[in-house]
């Protein structure tokens, strides 16, 4: 069978110990899935097609990314983690070779079986987590894996404890990867490495965990996530903030019994419970020497040096000549993974006798540093300092600007913080490539995105050549220009492509976004650009709800204006509408939150600035909106026409769809729904216009908002059916494009208030419980607010009173059921002050009249009356019909059969539509009482 027709059957192929399923895209490892990303996987079906035969790189890169433009350094990274996965080069077994000048040859002797020969096999879902892609063999490390496996499994607490380099996270993660089937609710890596900061841990592990908030604390939130499940929690890299990891761990094994932890570190946590086990160099040949290779190779040090001189130089092999050498050389570096890994990564250049000669002469010199730190620690350090100098001067100042870096960064952030007038920007990839190949820099494929990072050894070192270059403050400044540049498009971009790829895209870059921060606001940095960059990254916060710890760098940014001479008004008033917006979604209407949108609404006149002046004033107008200060509202959309007629044309859909809220609310319906059909109306001509609101007070989406708007106003003139569909049609649209806070504005001013005025409760109990979801999914502790306020209706108690969250809850509330009017509700709509629900709550009011014990008749007619002529002179035909149902009741009671029927029959008369809901049903079956 040849190799293409493999492909094309349902066949497995077999490639040394793997079984793969081409068909499936699967890989087997003793019947393990084998995790590799989607581009890896196309270039061994492509290399398996062409089994012996050389596969040129043009072809592989047509094949793999036939829509993109990629540069060939893509193709080489996806090469490597294929081959890695693979354990390509392990115990001499080759798979895939490079041929110069040519491309890629698979050369492994494959076979093949039927399918039906393995049937036993039932492929089991992956547990969650976050674990790398499948990593390298293990070499050297078989007996402490087995039993730290073991001790895993029995202890909640073990910590990985040993010098830089040793291997910590390489035996940690090998661990993880063998007990995924043991955690079935998941194995997550933290990375610590990255941060600085011990108030930022537990807010990443959230992160990490993509974890619905609930609480303010993200500690809170992390302790109910683990109490019900069963996890290992691999914590890597915990000596910088030892301190708040072992608080962190000891507060949640306290209170999540499930949880188990490995924690990687130079020295132990020491809290209660931990078992420590310290991870040791590997084996090299005494200094007797050995008496043959096959005896040498027993020794775990040189395994490992020659396997990774076989990952740089496809035909090294060790020959008895260079035997005693290469013992040597794993003696001299004192059996240190990284410090053997770089020194194999030079000898395709030096061989192995040179790769000797300089380090020993290296070695000889102590690197600075305490004369306390360790033999081994010293050893990585001038390991370190000797590949750095066998750099190409390029290379070196790649490697020493790429330190600046925290977390993962990709090809193109590294272009823009590491060219200066020594580097192009185009040669940055041919020197990131050397850095690859030297094992100074590592890459890794997530989702098939490409990105690099430094270890923290590696980049500590790398910090010290910059600060002695001189360089640290420029390089830390293009670090923050680039984040300024890069949010901004992501902040373009924000609410326009779905949440998730949003993230995916953007996300990765929060810690040197903190880096960025923290340099520029400290006594060396440029607090000017940590100021944009706080404006500019304001979507990446709260699409990770991290509002809080953002809420620190908006103080910072604004305190540092403060300090200036001449501090930039433009910048402020972003700041403060940044920070009206983040009080509104969390804290609602207090005063801080107005104080907010009113220093920015001074600022934005003062600037000209038309766009800013009218997210100002409708923050201002949301803020009033949710307190019920309805006419307050309206009076501020006097400045929308002025606003419109200055500023830009796109700023006409926000004002009309504003002013129709506001007439909506203060009782205006015709108007409202004139307002809400012309918003609409520019909608539909214009398909491309975006309809994103970001910043404009509460940021909605347009067309979400004029549905909403919509809906709303035809229940109340009385077209419940109508109401509906457009009700839906919001709630889809904002689903659709995936805009958290568009579907909770919607679930909360429309789908389930009008679920429920239609009497439909499935519909208004799925509404309610994507609403809670929702509101926890992005963080929104405002609608979370009315969310609990809904689920109030199904009990008897009465809603917990929380001031700055009445007004329009507690008017919607009463309107759906009449046990949320208290009195204080029912005088504030006497007083004409509850604009839209007026009627509805007056009529309230006077049903409470009839039903005391000694009932006062006239005054609730007197009410059902003023509540009657309010509804017609809004518009509102529900209100009208509740109120006349209410007042021919009174009348039939009172003997005026006829009078009542009157009344009723030319209400009712005037629905065309909705006869099943429950006030229509009501009046339906009074008139047929009244006609008896």
């Amino acid at each position: 069978m040849t190799p293409q027709s493999i492909i094309g059957s349902e066949q497995i192929v077999m490639l040394g110990p793997y079984q793969i399923y081409p068909h499936r895209r699967l890989i087997l490892e003793a019947d393990r899935p084998l995790r590799l990303g989607s581009r890896a996987m196309d270039i061994l079906l492509m290399l398996l097609e062409n089994a012996g035969k050389v596969v040129s790189k043009d072809q592989l890169i047509a094949r793999v990314w036939p829509d993109s433009v990629v540069e060939e350094i893509n193709l080489r990274v996806h090469i490597a983690a294929l081959r890695k996965a693979l354990g390509d080069g392990r115990a001499g077994q080759r798979y895939i070779i490079n041929v110069p000048q040519r491309g890629y040859s698979l050369v492994a002797v494959l076979s093949w079986k039927d399918e039906a020969e393995n049937l036993n096999y039932i492929q089991q879902s992956t547990p969650p987590g976050n674990l790398p892609p499948k990593l390298s063999g293990m070499i050297g490390r078989a007996d402490v894996m087995s039993g730290l496996v073991k001790l895993v499994r029995m202890q909640r607490l073990v910590t990985l404890v040993g010098p830089g380099g040793i291997g910590k996270t390489t035996v940690a993660l090998h661990v993880a990867e063998l007990l995924l089937e043991d955690f079935p609710h998941g194995v997550f890596l933290l990375d610590l490495a990255p941060l600085a900061e011990p108030e930022a841990v537990a807010a990443k592990l959230a992160t990490t965990l993509k974890l619905l908030r609930r609480n303010e604390e993200p500690l809170d939130d992390l302790t109910a996530f683990f109490s019900t499940r069963k996890i290992l929690l691999v914590l890597d890299n915990c000596e910088h903030l030892i301190d708040a990891i072992a608080l962190l761990a000891e507060t949640l094994l306290r209170n999540a019994p499930r949880l188990y932890i490995l924690a990687t570190s130079r020295e132990a946590l020491r809290i209660d419970g931990e078992h420590v086990r310290r991870i040791g160099p590997l084996q090299y040949p005494p200094e007797s020497g050995v008496e043959n290779k096959e005896q040498a190779l027993n020794f775990t040090a040189l395994q490992l040096l020659v396997e990774r001189a076989k990952a740089s130089q496809d035909t090294y092999e060790l020959t008895n000549e260079d035997l005693q050498v290469a013992s040597d050389l794993c003696r001299r570096l004192d059996g240190i993974p990284l410090a053997i890994e770089l020194a194999a990564a030079q000898i395709g250049n030096l061989g192995v006798r040179g790769v000797l000669a300089q380090l020993s002469a290296d070695l000889r010199l102590l690197p600075p540093g305490r004369r306390t730190a360790l033999p081994r620690q010293k050893t990585l350090h001038s390991t370190l300092g000797w590949s750095h100098e066998l750099l190409a001067p390029r290379d070196q100042a790649c490697f020493r600007r790429a330190g600046v870096f925290r977390g993962h960064f990709t090809l193109e952030s590294a272009g823009a913080v590491i060219a200066a007038a020594d580097i192009a920007p185009d040669q940055i990839a041919l020197s990131i490539n050397q850095l690859v190949a030297k094992s100074l820099m590592q890459v890794e494929i997530v989702d098939d995105h490409v990105f690099y990072r430094l270890f923290d050894t590696t980049r500590n070192y790398a910090l010290e050549k910059l600060r002695q270059a001189g360089e640290l403050p420029e390089t830390q400044r293009r670090l923050a220009e680039h984040y300024c540049t890069l949010l901004s498009h992501a902040q373009s971009e924000w609410g326009r492509i779905p949440r998730q790829f949003w993230l995916d895209r953007y996300a990765y870059c929060l810690d040197d976004i903190r880096n960025a921060l923290e340099w520029g606001f400290s006594p060396e940095g440029l607090d000017t650009l940590a100021v944009e960059l706080s404006v500019v990254s304001t979507a990446l916060w709260q699409e990770l709800s991290l509002l809080k710890e953002h809420a620190h760098y908006v103080g910072l940014s604004l305190a540092a204006l403060e300090r200036q001479t001449k501090p930039s008004r433009h910048l402020e008033l972003a700041l403060r509408l940044v920070q009206g917006n983040a009080w509104y979604h969390t804290q609602g209407g207090k005063p801080q939150t107005i104080t907010a949108f009113v220093t920015a609404h001074q600022l934005a006149q003062q600037c000209d600035d038309f766009t800013a002046e009218l997210k100002a004033i409708s923050g201002l107008m949301a803020v009033n909106l949710s307190c019920g200060h309805y006419r307050q509202a309206l009076e501020q959309t006097q400045h929308f026409k002025k606003l419109c007629n200055l500023g830009p044309a796109e700023l006409a859909l926000s004002a009309v769809r504003l002013q129709g809220l506001a007439q909506h609310f203060v009782g205006n319906q015709v108007l409202a729904r004139r307002f809400a059909e012309e918003a609409l109306a520019s909608l539909a001509l214009d398909e491309a216009r975006s309809h994103f609101t970001q910043g404009f007070g509460v940021q909605y989406d347009q067309e979400v908002a004029a549905l909403t708007l919509m809906a709303r106003t035809l229940w109340l003139q009385g077209y419940p059916e109508q109401a509906w569909r457009m009700a839906d049609k919001a709630l889809q649209t904002a689903l659709r494009i995936d805009h958290g806070m568009s579907i909770c504005y919607t679930l909360a001013l429309s789908t389930w208030v009008i679920a429920k005025y239609n009497g439909d409760s499935c519909a208004a109990d799925n509404a309610l419980q994507l609403f809670h979801e929702r509101a926890l999914v992005h963080n929104l502790r405002f609608f979370q607010t009315w969310a609990r306020h809904y689920s109030a209706l199904g009990g008897s108690e009465p809603v917990p009173s929380m001031p700055d969250y009445q007004g329009l809850i507690s008017d919607m509330l009463a309107t759906v059921h009449p046990r949320f009017a208290d009195a204080a509700l029912l005088d504030r709509a006497e007083a004409g002050e509850s604009g839209w629900a007026t009627a509805e709550i007056l009529r309230i009011k006077a049903v409470n009249t009839l039903a005391q014990q000694l009932p006062d008749q006239f005054a609730a007619e007197r009410l059902l009356q003023e509540a009657i002529a309010i509804a017609q002179q809004q518009g509102a035909l529900a209100w009208e019909l509740r109120c006349s149902t209410s007042l021919a009741q009174l009348r039939r009671d009172q003997g005026h059969l006829h009078a009542a029927y009157d009344l009723l029959a030319s209400v009712y008369g005037r629905f065309t539509e909705g006869f099943s809901t429950p006030d229509l049903l009501k009046a339906k079956q009074l008139l047929e009482e009244l006609q008896i």
